[in-house]
């Protein structure tokens, strides 16, 4: 699918060769959590929140397919050291299949390559459902990011090659039904990172033996955040006010994780990528994740060993 050009074509009453000069990059440091629309790449998001903010740096937590729409927090500056921690939260869904095809791509976008006349009924539907919650194992969607030999697969199935992708274990915290109408039925999922809906809208349509794709699908939360959180994307092109309205602080990504307070020296030392021994009773002993700030500043990411914490990521804000 494609997108339009966001730069656009030069105003027609502007005399060649006097282009205005770009804006020029600075640094900015935070997160926007954008409610992505539908048609819009995830990379092409990530180019419009950039160059709203005029920012050097910026990068996404999670692609969003072009046909979703939803949540799709972007990190700019030294909030993209905090990517991780919000891609490896859960992530809920509010999907619809259409059931009677199944498509290449597993969604409205691909050729149908199969149908049937059977529909299944909801009581069919949600007797099938504790199957598809836990941990299950799930064979990721052809048309999918994953690489192989370090090609993308939805590359070599453009491509026309044949793509094998093997299982892989995922968590389904929740898997409920919301509306059926018997052509098609609304879910809302819950999720661990890795897991792909449309690959569930596919193995449901194969145990019930009536196939089906994604028709509809919004994202409605990643890691810590919501909805509440969202900005559309025409606020963020009305002007760098608006823009800043939108901006949420780096440690925003970091509200699933445990915070320490420490005071000045020590946050010196850290700086200088330099461990430090925590103190005071209620102090952490041994802990993957957490991080640190000094006088409400955030200072470094890392985990507690031993009672030190290590520092593995250090933030120049």
């Amino acid at each position: 699918m494609t997108t339009s050009d966001e730069t656009g074509a030069p105003d027609a009453a502007e005399p060649r060769g006097e282009r205005q000069p770009r804006p020029k990059k600075r640094d900015v440091h935070g997160w926007v959590v954008l409610d992505k629309p539908v048609g819009m790449t995830s990379t092409h998001a990530v180019a419009v929140v950039k160059r709203a903010f005029s920012a050097k740096k910026a990068g996404h937590a999670g692609t969003l397919d072009p046909l979703a729409s939803g949540l799709l927090p972007i990190a700019l500056g030294e909030a993209t050291k905090t990517v991780p921690f919000v891609m490896d939260g859960r992530k809920a869904y509010a999907f619809t299949v259409a059931w009677g095809s199944q498509t290449e791509t597993d969604d409205g976008e691909g050729a149908v390559v199969a149908t049937t006349e059977l529909r299944p009924d909801a009581a069919a539907i949600a007797a099938l459902l504790p199957r598809f919650t836990g941990t299950i194992q799930q064979v990721p969607p052809k048309y999918s990011a994953i690489k192989i030999a370090g090609e993308r697969a939805y590359d070599l199935a453009r491509d026309g090659e044949e793509v094998t992708l093997e299982a892989r274990p995922v968590e389904i915290t929740a898997l409920r039904i919301v509306s059926h109408d018997g052509e098609t039925t609304t879910f809302e999922a819950e999720c661990g990172k890795g897991t792909y809906v449309r690959a569930i809208a596919r193995d449901l349509g194969i145990a019930l033996g009536c196939l089906g794709h994604v028709a509809h699908l919004r994202r409605t939360r990643v890691g810590p955040f919501t909805l509440e959180d969202a900005v559309e994307v025409e606020p963020l092109r009305a002007g760098p006010e608006a823009a800043e309205e939108a901006l949420m602080p780096v440690e925003a990504g970091l509200q699933l994780i445990p915070e320490i307070v420490v005071h000045r020296d020590a946050a010196l030392r850290l700086k200088r990528g330099q461990s430090v021994l925590l103190r005071g009773r209620d102090a952490p002993v041994e802990t993957d994740a957490v991080y640190v700030t000094s006088g409400g500043v955030l200072i470094a990411t890392g985990a507690v060993e031993q009672g030190e914490f290590v520092p593995h990521r250090v933030f120049n804000l």
